[in-house]
């Protein structure tokens, strides 16, 4: 079965929290000495800027804002030992 993008980008960030390649944006989340409070300070700035960008009407910023929240949310989840497939189940149930 093909994986949908959001499988891939999570499996990347994975790899990074594994890995911590040097250079890594991803990576550096994972070392950066306020770790979850770091990722969560991004998570509520990007809900900020996607709120703006619906307020604002612009579509595209919109896209790019809404791209940036779901990147940190998958990060946060990585970080607390959740698993993509945890989420989406949930999703799915809420659509039963």
């Amino acid at each position: 079965m093909k994986q949908s993008v959001l499988d891939q980008l999570f499996n990347v960030i994975e790899q990074r929290k594994a890995e911590l390649p040097e250079g890594s944006y991803t990576s550096s989340l994972f070392l950066h000495e306020r770790g979850e409070n770091a990722v969560l300070e991004k998570i509520g700035e990007e809900s900020t800027e996607l709120i703006l960008a619906a307020k604002n009407d612009n579509s595209q910023e919109l896209i790019h804002e809404a791209a940036d929240l779901v990147y940190h949310l998958l990060v946060l989840l990585s970080m607390k030992g959740v698993h993509i497939d945890d989420l989406l189940s949930e999703l799915e149930n809420r659509r039963n």
